[in-house]
């Protein structure tokens, strides 16, 4: 159960929502994918190569409906929610065989894409009937946007405190110095006015910012949207930042009480619809984890990005689902948890790199069981930027990656020009993952680079580019397979 407090006109709009999809499915049956994670976790590359190897009929072995022969074809077909943007694969995907290719952008906004999926079914009596016909959507959003639906349990003056409580952790001393200092000079019972309030809402997303970097990579960073704002900037409900209480009940003209206000209608106005219009409409959710920039980053970034992981995951309707609830009230019953940028690691430390990821999600996985909802935990790379190699050293055998890494990545004292391959050993990862969350002192010494998409691709016997991936069959057929038995 979702532990997100909804009124009577949420669920209204939601059964709504659902009905409106049973009526356009009476005829194709519909699977809604939620594909989220938090900046730079690989959502935009991550869909593009499913949808891509779905168009292409490219080579899953560890998806059965494509092993089998059983999956006729993909086809892109027009979505039914014409308020919602398309996701636009075409241009991704021309980024990625680009010359040179480039990564795509990321994720900014909510977006979707419909796939129809023509296939066999692998059961005798619903074989007999003919072709069966699947419409696959994809919804596409920003993990920072999940990382709001908290605030749906949260006031103001709570999630004030939590805020400044972080802010002023030792860690985070140099991120908010600025915001806290600005803070300092404030009364928050004194007559509001809109310079101090923007003043103040710029320190904070200038503190959130730079928090997010790669030489920090924390997560709890709500609120999400002022990261990533779109057609809400400078908007009232994106101008404002958490105060210590007054001593007195504050007064309605107050700067407390404005900024109060503000803080309620950025729930009321960006994330309830969000929850109510998108996310509570989902049946399977796949969750993208960058472990390996918070690894980067230390035991601080570690513990950040699982307690993020831990409170958005409460905020998923988790559950068993049945053609006649989900009339009412979807439930998500599969959630897929995957550790991406695998192929920044030799394939021998993957293990480690799922244990790692078991570890970070373990209370959210129990609550999901414990829902009713079926989880798995996967190492992947739905786009392979690198290959494998060996090197001498001393004498010792070490498994290296080779490929290009992007222009300014650093190494050192190295500063790599884009153009030039090299084999890097990235170290190895724990046995033990709970000493990532330990002291910096006992976090091994890795080296996670950031490469360019691979070049000079292969071609299919259909002309199309083959991509090289890293159990991206297996994370399909665990959000897709069971619906094309």
């Amino acid at each position: 159960m979702s532990s997100l407090p909804t009124t009577i006109a949420d669920e209204l709009s939601i059964t709504l929502g659902n009905l409106a999809d049973a009526a356009t499915g009476t005829v194709t049956p519909t699977l809604r994918i939620g594909v989220t994670g938090l900046s730079r976790a690989g959502k935009t590359i991550f869909i593009t190569a499913l949808i891509h190897n779905l168009l292409t009929g490219a080579r899953l072995p560890g998806f059965p409906p494509m092993a089998e022969g059983r999956l006729i074809g993909a086809r892109l077909a027009e979505h039914p929610d014409n308020a919602t943007p398309r996701f636009a694969y075409e241009n991704h995907l021309a980024a990625l065989t680009g010359h040179p290719p480039a990564w795509p952008e990321s994720t900014r906004r909510i977006s979707q894409l419909r796939l129809t999926l023509r296939y066999q079914s692998a059961r005798w009596l619903r074989s007999q009937l003919g072709i069966s016909t699947l419409n696959l959507d994809i919804v596409d959003y920003p993990g920072e946007w999940l990382l709001d639906l908290p605030l749906l349990t949260k006031s103001y003056a709570e999630w004030s405190a939590e805020a400044l409580a972080l802010a002023r952790r030792p860690a985070r001393a140099a991120e908010a110095k600025d915001f806290l200092d600005a803070l300092s000079h404030i009364d928050p019972a004194r007559e509001a006015d809109e310079v101090t309030a923007e003043t103040l809402a710029t320190s904070f997303t200038h503190y959130l910012r730079t928090s997010r970097g790669d030489a920090r990579a924390l997560s709890t960073l709500p609120p999400g949207r002022f990261l990533m704002p779109g057609d809400l900037e400078g908007s009232p409900a994106l101008t404002f930042a958490p105060l210590p209480p007054p001593a007195a009940t504050p007064r309605h003209a107050s700067l407390y009480a404005m900024l109060e206000r503000r803080y309620e209608a950025y729930k009321s106005v960006v994330v309830r619809p969000f929850f109510r219009d998108h996310f509570a409409r989902l049946d399977r959710q796949i969750v993208l984890v960058d472990a390996l920039r918070a690894l980067n980053a230390g035991p601080e970034a570690v513990a950040d990005l699982e307690t993020a992981l831990t409170s958005v995951l409460a905020c998923f309707r988790q559950g068993a689902s049945n053609p006649i609830s989900r009339l009412f009230t979807r439930r998500i019953d599969r959630i897929l948890f995957a550790a991406t940028k695998a192929d920044l690691l030799h394939h021998t430390s993957h293990p480690r790199l799922e244990a790692i990821l078991n570890r970070l999600v373990a209370n959210a996985a129990r609550r999901a069981k414990f829902a009713g909802a079926e989880t798995r935990s996967l190492a992947i790379a739905a786009i392979r930027a690198t290959h494998e190699g060996t090197v001498k050293d001393n004498g010792e055998t070490l498994h290296t990656i080779i490929g290009t890494p992007e222009n300014g990545q650093r190494l050192g004292e190295v500063v790599y020009d884009g153009e030039t391959e090299i084999a890097l050993f990235p170290g190895d990862l724990p046995e033990n993952p709970d000493s990532l969350f330990k002291t910096a002192d006992s976090t091994p010494h890795l080296n996670f680079l950031r490469f360019l998409p691979p070049a000079n691709l292969p071609v299919s016997e259909t002309g199309d580019p083959v991509f090289p991936y890293i159990r991206l069959d297996r994370a399909l057929d665990f959000l897709v397979g069971d619906k094309m038995q």
